[in-house]
């Protein structure tokens, strides 16, 4: 039995709507059902389950952006720092193997040579590391706290997007933005990204960090050719100068913007289009239709 912990989340009801589709067991468990919070009372619900493998997919992002987390730190921290240590607590109390959901936004730029950050390389964008935003120094502590975990798989989603018009997808978020700022990314198809993760499992790759992320890099400013030559948004988009005016007129905090290398998940045996490729179909599929969430909860 697979328990997914924060299933009615974005990136939950992908798990959700990957395990109905490939008919595998699970169980999504609220915190008004098992307080997941509590490691007694989740050892006791992972027991009582007869949990095989834990998925923890809960986190703290802020709404509509990561501005947000500024005005409700205690939330963010307790979310992304806090809750994966008891998480942690639960599962090694109990014995049972679990992955957790994490972010590659604990790193800006690239590696000397423009080459992407490793799993091996010391997060720079970071309380450690500061100027950050508070949402990803909260993630870049969570981290922190599962360095030695035992059977734990960290799992690095890094925007995700996919086929799907609703508010959390980041080709949406593009198409809504009044203006943008043009920075050169890796990103992660979210269904690819959720088979990806349980394909490690089912793999039994060694247990530790990976970034799960499309090969290859992309530019905000390829993103919107490609939606503007698929027929799915015909605005006219507009451009900060840079990021530092976007900086000193629309944002609070600074933004993460980097290239990651997903070779180590390669050599795991799994394998995602490249995110050229990727956007591509995405915006070839586009639909308006939400994707409906009432099965889900």
């Amino acid at each position: 039995m697979i328990i997914l912990l924060g299933g009615t989340g974005y990136i939950g009801r992908a798990y959700q709507r990957f395990f109905e589709r490939g008919g595998i067991p699970f169980r999504s468990l609220s915190r008004d059902e098992v307080d997941y919070t509590d490691p007694d009372r989740l050892a006791a619900g992972l027991r009582y389950f007869g949990a095989t493998f834990v998925i923890n997919a809960a986190g703290y992002t802020g709404k509509p952006n990561v501005d947000a987390c500024e005005d409700h730190k205690a939330d963010c921290l307790f979310g992304n720092a806090v809750v994966p240590g008891r998480i942690r607590l639960a599962c090694e109390t109990v014995g049972v193997p679990w992955g957790q959901v994490s972010s590659g936004c604990i790193y800006n730029g690239t590696r000397a040579g423009k080459a992407g950050f490793t799993e091996d390389d010391a997060p720079n964008f970071s309380f450690r590391h500061p100027p950050c935003s508070f949402y990803s120094g909260t993630k870049a502590l969570g981290e922190e706290i599962l360095a030695d975990a035992a059977q734990c798989y960290i799992w690095r989603l890094r925007i995700p997007f996919n086929e799907v018009d609703e508010s959390r997808n980041y080709l949406a978020k593009i198409m809504r933005y009044q203006r943008l700022v043009d920075a050169t990314n890796s990103l992660s198809q979210l269904d690819e990204f959720v088979g990806a993760t349980w394909q490690l499992w089912q793999l039994r790759a060694p247990f530790g960090i990976y970034n799960v992320t499309n090969p290859g890099a992309v530019q905000t400013r390829d993103i919107v050719g490609m939606i503007q030559r698929a027929g799915v948004c015909r605005k006219a988009f507009e451009f900060f100068a840079d990021e530092a005016e976007f900086m000193r007129t629309a944002a609070r905090t600074p933004r993460s913007n980097c290239l990651l290398d997903s070779s180590k998940l390669a050599r795991a045996g799994v394998r995602m289009t490249g995110v050229h490729e990727a956007l591509e179909t995405a915006l070839r599929k586009w639909s308006k239709e939400p994707v409906a969430e009432a099965a889900l909860a």
